[in-house]
């Protein structure tokens, strides 16, 4: 018996089975000026077509700020932003950067304490001292 492959598509339901990207906006603020906005020239020449080409369901955006440090701003679909300062580094670097942000939810950052959670009770029960062997003197 031959394999075959399915012919039906899952419908998304509730964002199950269908990716939305969060971010639909990033801004690039540069100064054609000032020596920390070197890397961010750079990326902005070389490799911002090629990533603005790979990702055509995001905005972008470039305008200059003078006498300022460059800076990339993401706008969420939730109405969040983030903004992260670019300075001083890399055309590399700052591609990481916007990468970042493009993959961020936009949601704060929570502290995680417990690993894993589940709906189900534990297979051992809610351990207590009363509980088990009595202690025998």
């Amino acid at each position: 018996m031959p394999l075959s492959a399915i012919k039906t598509v899952a419908k998304p339901q509730n964002g199950v089975g269908a990716f939305i990207l969060q971010c639909k906006r990033l801004e690039f603020h540069y100064c054609d000026w000032a020596g920390s906005s070197r890397g961010m020239n750079a990326f902005i020449k070389t490799s911002l077509p090629a990533f603005a080409k790979r990702n055509p369901q995001i905005e972008m955006a470039i305008s200059p700020r003078p006498r300022k440090h460059p800076v990339i701003r993401a706008h969420y679909i939730n109405g969040a932003q983030r903004a992260i300062c670019v300075r001083n580094l890399e055309a590399e670097s700052v591609r990481e950067k916007a990468e970042m942000l493009r993959d961020a939810s936009g949601e704060k950052n929570k502290r995680v304490n417990k690993p894993v959670t589940s709906i189900n009770e534990s297979v051992r029960g809610i351990w207590s001292p009363f509980h088990g062997d009595e202690i025998k003197i």
